[in-house]
């Protein structure tokens, strides 16, 4: 199981000494990737700007959206902002898209939320082929650049639902899932869910599993993980955020190490993590915890 890392980009007050601080300590530590989410309506830095950044930053890793909210963007731009950013990287970039959940997002990006799904299916045929070298309209020039890896970078779902994975199974190399609490039941029954789609619609390659989880390590950690969660789900009302945020109990290093063990043996190919700091040190923390899990590749 490989181990990536997130960009505390959902943090207030992450700035351009600690952003560049954590690109090059993930590019040298044991990561294998580097991602970024997208939210509009929140505090957060943008991701297409900061994964930008990130490329510029590092040499190694992967640079991954987690997730580009495809339905809120045309995706014309969005396969231009992609195919410029794999060339930036020199052919790193593995894209994850969904439709989210927020709809103060698409209202605030002026775009409808209704048929969101639908929409989905429809822009991922899109960038394929834009980044097979098509033009996007008769008459219309190609839109490059073009991308390094042939055919674009491997494109990831962020589905959840059974009607969602059976749509993504059609068009996705793997699903990037995600568990709150990183509780190892609910990642089971993810990747069961997954595995079922991909068996229905008769593929013989397996998907790529891939789930994260919040965390918090060092002082103040609990405190910390359950304000961050509270902050982060507060749109979904303050009632629900509450409950959710205190079933987040990732707050100290064996707690770590069992949720990393856990979520291995479960037959994850990658787990993406979510720090809830600005603080370069928590990189260090995390080294320290992921050295005493079970042999991770």
């Amino acid at each position: 199981m490989q181990i990536g890392m997130t960009l505390p980009s959902m943090v207030a007050g992450l700035d351009r000494d600690r952003a560049r601080a954590w690109c090059e300590s993930v590019d040298a530590g044991p990561y294998a990737s580097l991602a970024c989410g997208e939210r509009i309506t929140f505090h957060n830095t943008e991701m297409r700007t900061l994964l930008a950044a990130a490329a510029a930053w590092t040499e190694r890793v992967r640079i991954i959206p987690t997730l580009y909210v495809l339905p809120m963007h045309p995706a014309a731009v969005v396969a231009k902002e992609v195919a410029s950013l794999d060339v930036l990287s020199g052919g790193r970039v593995t894209v994850t898209v969904g439709v989210g959940g927020r709809e103060h997002d698409y209202r605030a990006a002026e775009k409808p939320f209704a048929r969101r799904f639908a929409r989905l299916d429809e822009q991922v045929a899109v960038l394929r082929r834009i980044w097979s070298g098509e033009a996007p309209f008769e008459g219309a020039e190609a839109i490059g650049p073009p991308p390094v890896q042939e055919g674009g970078p491997p494109l990831w779902s962020g589905a959840m639902g059974p009607k969602s994975l059976r749509r993504a199974a059609a068009w996705a190399d793997g699903v990037a899932g995600f568990s709150t609490s990183g509780d190892a039941a609910e990642v089971a029954t993810a990747f069961d869910a997954v595995r079922a789609a991909w068996k229905d619609a008769g593929h013989e390659r397996a998907p790529r599993l891939v789930t994260g989880f919040w965390y918090a390590l060092g002082d103040d950690a609990e405190a910390r993980l359950e304000r961050y969660a509270y902050e982060y789900l507060r749109i979904f009302g303050d009632a629900p955020a509450k409950a959710m945020a205190a079933r987040c109990r990732i707050h100290s290093q064996e707690r770590f190490r069992d949720c990393v063990d856990a979520v291995r043996e479960l037959g994850a190919d990658e787990l993406i993590l979510v720090p809830t700091t600005t603080d370069p040190a928590e990189l260090d923390r995390t080294a320290t915890a992921l050295a005493g899990c079970q042999e991770l590749s």
